[in-house]
Protein backbone atom coordinates (compact mmCIF):
# COMPACT_ATOMS: atom_id res chain seq x y z
CA UNK A 1 0.00 0.00 0.00
CA UNK A 2 1.11 3.45 -1.22
CA UNK A 3 1.01 5.74 2.00
CA UNK A 4 3.39 8.19 0.74
CA UNK A 5 0.39 10.85 -0.33
CA UNK A 6 -0.48 11.10 3.33
CA UNK A 7 1.21 12.89 6.02
CA UNK A 8 2.48 10.67 9.29
CA UNK A 9 0.02 12.37 11.63
CA UNK A 10 -3.00 11.60 9.79
CA UNK A 11 -1.58 7.75 8.85
CA UNK A 12 -0.71 7.82 12.91
CA UNK A 13 -4.55 8.40 13.83
CA UNK A 14 -5.62 6.24 11.08
CA UNK A 15 -3.56 3.27 12.42
CA UNK A 16 -5.07 4.36 15.94
CA UNK A 17 -8.79 4.87 14.78
CA UNK A 18 -8.38 1.25 13.07
CA UNK A 19 -7.09 -0.22 15.91
CA UNK A 20 -9.79 1.37 18.19
CA UNK A 21 -12.66 0.13 16.30
CA UNK A 22 -11.45 -3.62 15.54
CA UNK A 23 -11.02 -3.85 19.48
CA UNK A 24 -14.39 -2.39 19.75
CA UNK A 25 -16.14 -4.96 16.98
CA UNK A 26 -14.45 -8.11 18.82
CA UNK A 27 -15.35 -6.83 22.53
CA UNK A 28 -18.92 -6.49 20.79
CA UNK A 29 -18.95 -10.05 19.43
CA UNK A 30 -17.36 -11.76 22.21
CA UNK A 31 -20.30 -10.40 24.57
CA UNK A 32 -23.19 -11.28 21.99
CA UNK A 33 -21.42 -15.05 21.00
CA UNK A 34 -22.15 -18.05 23.62
CA UNK A 35 -19.71 -20.22 22.18
CA UNK A 36 -16.90 -20.29 25.25
CA UNK A 37 -13.84 -20.46 23.21
CA UNK A 38 -15.14 -18.52 19.91
CA UNK A 39 -15.55 -15.81 23.00
CA UNK A 40 -12.04 -16.57 23.89
CA UNK A 41 -10.50 -16.48 20.11
CA UNK A 42 -12.43 -12.50 20.06
CA UNK A 43 -11.56 -11.46 23.55
CA UNK A 44 -7.80 -12.54 21.82
CA UNK A 45 -8.05 -10.31 19.40
CA UNK A 46 -9.66 -7.12 21.34
CA UNK A 47 -6.59 -7.90 23.66
CA UNK A 48 -4.45 -7.61 20.10
CA UNK A 49 -6.07 -4.31 19.02
CA UNK A 50 -6.08 -2.50 22.28
CA UNK A 51 -1.69 -3.39 22.77
CA UNK A 52 -1.60 -2.32 19.25
CA UNK A 53 -3.63 0.82 19.91
CA UNK A 54 -1.67 1.76 22.76
CA UNK A 55 2.04 1.55 20.99
CA UNK A 56 0.45 3.88 18.42
CA UNK A 57 -0.64 6.15 20.69
CA UNK A 58 2.82 5.94 21.83
CA UNK A 59 4.45 6.76 18.61
CA UNK A 60 2.05 9.87 18.20
CA UNK A 61 2.28 11.62 21.35
CA UNK A 62 5.69 10.91 21.17
CA UNK A 63 5.89 12.40 17.67
CA UNK A 64 3.33 15.22 18.21
CA UNK A 65 3.70 15.86 21.76
CA UNK A 66 2.37 19.51 21.28
CA UNK A 67 -1.30 18.12 19.88
CA UNK A 68 -4.12 16.83 21.49
CA UNK A 69 -5.00 13.21 20.44
CA UNK A 70 -7.99 13.28 19.31
CA UNK A 71 -9.50 10.56 16.46
CA UNK A 72 -11.15 12.25 13.65
CA UNK A 73 -14.47 10.86 12.87
CA UNK A 74 -13.12 10.23 9.17
CA UNK A 75 -9.65 9.49 7.89
CA UNK A 76 -8.28 10.61 4.72
CA UNK A 77 -6.81 7.00 4.50
CA UNK A 78 -8.73 4.55 2.84
CA UNK A 79 -8.99 1.61 5.76
CA UNK A 80 -12.44 -0.69 5.33
CA UNK A 81 -14.23 -0.23 8.29
CA UNK A 82 -16.26 -2.77 10.26
CA UNK A 83 -19.88 -2.19 11.28
CA UNK A 84 -22.18 -4.62 13.62
CA UNK A 85 -25.68 -2.28 12.60
CA UNK A 86 -27.82 -5.05 13.91
CA UNK A 87 -28.11 -7.92 16.24
CA UNK A 88 -29.60 -9.80 13.49
CA UNK A 89 -26.53 -9.38 11.30
CA UNK A 90 -25.57 -12.92 10.66
CA UNK A 91 -21.76 -13.36 12.52
CA UNK A 92 -20.65 -14.31 9.39
CA UNK A 93 -20.72 -11.24 7.47
CA UNK A 94 -19.09 -9.80 10.41
CA UNK A 95 -16.14 -12.01 10.31
CA UNK A 96 -15.79 -11.51 6.77
CA UNK A 97 -15.98 -7.84 7.03
CA UNK A 98 -13.37 -8.30 9.67
CA UNK A 99 -10.92 -10.34 7.85
CA UNK A 100 -11.21 -7.79 5.03
CA UNK A 101 -10.15 -4.87 7.09
CA UNK A 102 -7.38 -7.21 8.78
CA UNK A 103 -6.22 -8.01 5.66
CA UNK A 104 -6.25 -4.31 4.68
CA UNK A 105 -4.31 -3.40 8.01
CA UNK A 106 -1.77 -5.16 7.19
CA UNK A 107 -0.59 -3.95 4.06
CA UNK A 108 -1.41 -0.94 5.66
CA UNK A 109 1.33 -1.83 8.00
CA UNK A 110 3.73 -2.91 5.89
CA UNK A 111 3.54 0.27 3.94
CA UNK A 112 3.59 2.30 7.17
CA UNK A 113 6.85 0.59 7.88
CA UNK A 114 8.50 2.92 4.82
CA UNK A 115 7.43 5.87 6.63
CA UNK A 116 9.98 5.69 9.07
CA UNK A 117 13.90 5.66 9.84
CA UNK A 118 14.37 4.03 12.90
CA UNK A 119 15.16 0.31 12.12
CA UNK A 120 13.45 -0.74 15.83
CA UNK A 121 10.23 0.83 14.63
CA UNK A 122 10.37 -0.75 10.90
CA UNK A 123 10.43 -4.15 13.00
CA UNK A 124 7.61 -2.97 15.20
CA UNK A 125 5.31 -2.11 12.20
CA UNK A 126 6.20 -5.25 10.43
CA UNK A 127 5.53 -7.40 13.03
CA UNK A 128 1.77 -5.52 13.47
CA UNK A 129 1.62 -6.34 9.60
CA UNK A 130 2.18 -10.38 10.29
CA UNK A 131 -0.18 -10.24 13.43
CA UNK A 132 -3.00 -8.25 11.48
CA UNK A 133 -2.65 -11.63 9.10
CA UNK A 134 -2.65 -14.01 11.85
CA UNK A 135 -6.09 -12.10 12.56
CA UNK A 136 -7.03 -12.94 9.57
CA UNK A 137 -6.01 -16.62 9.61
CA UNK A 138 -7.88 -17.02 13.05
CA UNK A 139 -11.11 -15.17 11.72
CA UNK A 140 -10.64 -17.39 8.45
CA UNK A 141 -10.78 -20.33 10.49
CA UNK A 142 -13.51 -19.45 13.03
CA UNK A 143 -15.87 -18.34 9.63
CA UNK A 144 -15.63 -22.00 8.31
CA UNK A 145 -17.39 -23.00 11.76
CA UNK A 146 -19.65 -20.28 11.94
CA UNK A 147 -20.91 -20.89 8.63
CA UNK A 148 -21.73 -24.44 8.96
CA UNK A 149 -24.00 -23.74 12.26
CA UNK A 150 -25.61 -20.68 10.23
CA UNK A 151 -26.55 -23.51 7.65
CA UNK A 152 -27.29 -25.96 9.96
CA UNK A 153 -29.97 -23.43 11.88
CA UNK A 154 -31.36 -22.63 8.18
CA UNK A 155 -31.94 -26.20 6.61
CA UNK A 156 -32.68 -27.88 10.25
CA UNK A 157 -35.15 -24.92 11.80
CA UNK A 158 -36.20 -26.13 15.68
CA UNK A 159 -33.61 -28.76 15.70
CA UNK A 160 -33.40 -28.78 19.52
CA UNK A 161 -37.04 -28.16 20.25
CA UNK A 162 -38.48 -31.52 22.19
CA UNK A 163 -41.99 -32.90 21.89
Amino acid sequence: MDLSKYSLKDLLLAALKSEVESRTVYETLAHRVKNAFLKDRLVFLASEEKKHGTFIEGVYKKMFPQDTLALPDETPVPLPLVRIPTEDIPLSVVFEQAMEAEKASSQFYQGLVHQFQDIRMQKTLDAFGAMEMDHYRILEAELKTVKRFETFDSEWPMMNVGP
